[in-house]
This record gives C-alpha cells, sequence and structure tokens, in this order.
C-alpha cells in the first residue's frame, strides 16, 4: 500500500486535511487525495484506539486526542475506541518485551479513569458529527477462537506479520514474541472492520508506529466488503533535546488532575524548550496559525511569555480557564514575586516523620525525585531548596522547624511542606 507525507505538491481542499497537515498531525497516510475527496463529500467518521493500560491517559496521547478534536472542529466524526478487548492481550508495536497481563477488574478501572480525558477535548451527543465512545469488548469478547481464525486469521499470512517492522525487531534482538502478541494485530483490523460496519468509519488515526496495524485494517476491509478505507499516522512527539513527550524526571505528565495536578500541568508545558514552542502551540492549542507564527519568532526572554501562553492555552483545554488562571497565577507569585499561594502543590507529612527523614527521603516524598540516586544526583549538583537554602548533604536529616516549608527545585517546581 503506497505510502504518502504531508510534504510535497499536494494541495488540500478539505477543512480536515489541511488543518492536520498545517498543524503538524500527519506523518504518514495510504491516501490523501482520496480522503480530501472523502472530506468534501460530508462527514466523514474516523477513530483512534486507547488500551487502557493505566488509569489515566498522559501527555503522549495528547495529540491523538487533538488530532479527533481537529476531526470534529473541521465537520466529522469521532469515534474513540476504548480497547477493553485489546488490553488482554497487549500492544506489541511499541514495545521491546510482553506487556504484563491485567485484569478484567483492573481494565474496567483503568477506563473509567481513562474516559475523564476526553470529555473536555471532544463533544459527545447523538448528532452527525457528536463524538461516539465505543469499547471493542463488546465484539472482540465474543469472538469464539475457531471462528475467529476462520473469519479473519485466513486473510493474514504469517510471511506479512513478519516483515512488520516491530516484529522484526523484537526478533532481531531475540526477545521473546509470544503467539498472544502476534495476534494483536488481526485484532485491531477485526476492530476497524467493525467499527467500518457499525458506524461506517473510514478513517483510522494512529501514532507513527501503529502503521502496520493501520495498513492491515484497511487491507481486511478491502478483502471482506470491498470498501476503500484510510490511514494517517501522527509523527512520533519528542522534544527538541529527543526526550519523549510526556515523560519526566518525576514521571508521566498524566492528563487527570487527580495524577498530575492543574498547576504541574501548566508548569509542564511553561518548561517547554524554546525550539518547540511553535510546534507544540500548532499541536496542542487552539490558538490561530497567525498568531503562533507570531509567538515563535520572539526570541531572548520574550519567549518566556510565549511559554506561558502555551502553558496557560494546554491547561485550558484539559482543565478549564479557572484552573488555568489559577496556575499560572500561583507560578507568577512564586517565581515572580518570591511569595506563597494557596494553589501551589502542598504535600503533607507528619512531624514524626519528618523530624527522621533525610533530604534524600524528602525529595521522593514530595515528587521531586524518583529514586535515592535520582534525589543524591540532584542535591549534589545544587538542584534543591528549602526555604531558599540549598541542601548540600544528600543523607543528612531534615531541619525544618517551621509549620510550613517551601521547597523548590531549580528554577522551575516548587512544593509546599505542611507538617501536621
Amino acid at each position: 500500500m503506497p505510502t504518502q507525507h504531508p510534504q510535497g505538491g499536494f494541495k488540500p481542499r478539505s477543512d480536515l486535511v489541511r488543518t492536520l497537515i498545517e498543524r503538524g498531525h500527519v506523518y504518514q497516510a495510504t491516501d490523501l487525495e482520496g480522503l480530501d475527496a472523502a472530506a468534501l463529500a460530508g462527514p466523514i467518521s474516523a477513530y483512534i484506539g486507547f488500551d487502557a493500560t493505566a488509569s489515566s491517559l498522559h501527555v503522549g496521547s495528547l495529540v491523538q486526542i487533538m488530532t479527533l478534536r481537529r476531526l470534529q472542529q473541521t465537520g466529522h466524526r469521532p469515534i474513540v475506541l476504548m480497547g477493553g478487548g485489546t488490553t488482554k492481550v497487549g500492544d506489541p508495536s511499541d514495545k521491546a518485551a510482553q506487556r504484563p497481563m491485567l485484569s478484567d477488574a483492573d481494565i474496567a478501572a483503568n477506563i473509567a479513569g481513562i474516559r475523564k480525558a476526553f470529555a473536555p477535548f471532544l463533544r459527545f451527543g447523538e448528532g452527525p458529527t457528536d463524538a461516539v465512545m465505543a469499547n471493542n469488548a463488546d465484539w472482540l469478547d465474543k469472538l469464539g477462537y475457531i471462528e475467529f481464525l476462520r473469519d479473519y486469521g485466513v486473510h493474514f499470512t504469517i510471511n506479512k506479520m513478519i516483515s512488520l517492522e516491530f516484529v522484526k525487531t523484537r526478533l532481531a534482538n531475540e526477545q521473546p514474541f509470544t503467539f498472544l502478541e502476534f495476534n494483536y494485530v488481526l485484532m485491531q483490523a477485526a476492530d476497524f472492520l467493525e467499527l467500518n460496519r457499525r458506524y461506517g468509519c473510514t478513517l483510522q488515526f494512529g501514532g507513527s508506529e501503529q502503521w502496520g496495524n493501520i495498513v492491515n485494517g484497511i487491507d481486511l476491509i478491502r478483502r471482506i466488503e470491498g470498501r476503500a478505507t484510510f490511514g494517517v499516522t501522527a509523527p512520533l512527539v519528542t522534544t527538541a533535546s529527543g526526550a519523549k513527550m510526556g515523560k519526566t524526571v518525576e514521571g508521566a505528565v498524566w492528563l487527570n488532575a487527580d495524577m498530575r495536578s492543574p498547576y504541574e500541568y501548566w508548569q509542564f508545558w511553561r518548561n517547554t524548550e524554546d525550539a518547540d514552542v511553535g510546534r507544540f502551540l500548532r499541536l496542542f492549542t487552539d490558538l490561530p496559525l497567525d498568531e503562533i507564527g507570531r509567538l515563535e519568532t520572539l526570541g531572548g526572554a520574550e519567549i518566556n511569555e510565549a511559554k506561558k501562553i502555551l502553558a496557560s492555552e494546554a491547561t485550558t483545554l484539559l482543565h478549564g480557564p479557572a484552573a488555568a488562571e489559577a496556575a499560572a497565577g500561583a507560578a507568577k507569585a512564586a517565581f515572580e514575586e518570591g511569595r506563597l499561594s494557596d494553589d501551589m502543590p502542598t504535600v503533607e507529612i507528619a512531624s514524626s516523620d519528618l523530624a527522621a527523614m533525610t533530604y534524600t527521603a524528602l525529595m521522593i516524598a514530595t515528587g521531586f525525585a524518583t529514586s535515592n540516586g535520582d534525589a543524591r544526583r540532584q542535591i549534589a549538583g545544587g538542584a534543591f531548596r528549602i526555604d531558599g537554602v540549598k541542601v548540600a548533604d544528600a543523607n543528612a536529616v531534615v531541619d525544618v522547624s517551621a509549620a510550613q516549608a517551601e521547597l523548590r527545585k531549580g528554577n522551575t517546581r516548587k512544593r509546599l511542606v505542611v507538617t501536621g
């Protein structure tokens, strides 16, 4: 199947394809001209699948959520597919080893948490362009093994499947690739076919690592139903320094507020590298492109104002304008005015525990470090302060006599510790 990249002479006529390209959502596509024509002909339905491997999605999934948002903004219907069935197998396409198995109860709980991430970005309802949320457990759980092999397995060859990049990589590295994981490709293809039958879904979006899975789904629909469908992948989003999007020293940047506060979410975007500001404004905000063009030309200290706009716009989309304003205000109070704010993240530690706690343990307890070694490295580098005083000895016992203390890591991270 031909692969198309958005670079080149193609000039889209549809709002959908033009917006996706201008905003940076397209890395590969199976047939951009055909998709462009289909989008002009009337509302189309498109889906992205999300496996339920955790109780929240993180920023690494945000480009996919924003892709569905662009779809709806340009007059089409998004389908959010929860992987209640596929999570039981585990997607091997971006993993060097098999995922741990989750129980049905764990998967159900994770789906309940993940659902929260979509409400701020998509409009759900019964209208022709209102978003739909489906769960592939509704059909995959009902498939009998012989039925599955007969109806779907006959359309896949071992030759083709071992040519998939993630399969070749796993085999080349002599990593186990189980028969269970091998079936994931068939299950995802079956999802596209089922959504095509139920909702008239003609387009699958995904990350760049999903290309092989998407193409197999398109081929299955062509073989069984004789219908043409489309696939578009987004680029892998990394920072200018090469770090994977959504990962920080403190861990994943979760979308659910109970796992990453609006203030911390705002700070994540505020800490964007200079070279990423324009790209992230296009991908993760609704700001007009001409305004983004102006902001990304700023240099020197002015680029920090663009980062604050990025932080506030991204936080507004997820948590609402009030939370974004409070986060921006707390950051200004802490870093520009040198005062504490009620909106600063607070960690409560019992006085008796704090009295016996080393600075290394305190950094871990407050989320500033992920391990003893990480804490010691940061302290040795002079990155950790309490009430403005640099911590010098990682193994010393914490000396905090007041009822509360301000913890600061570098120039952009603060916590308030309250003893009780």
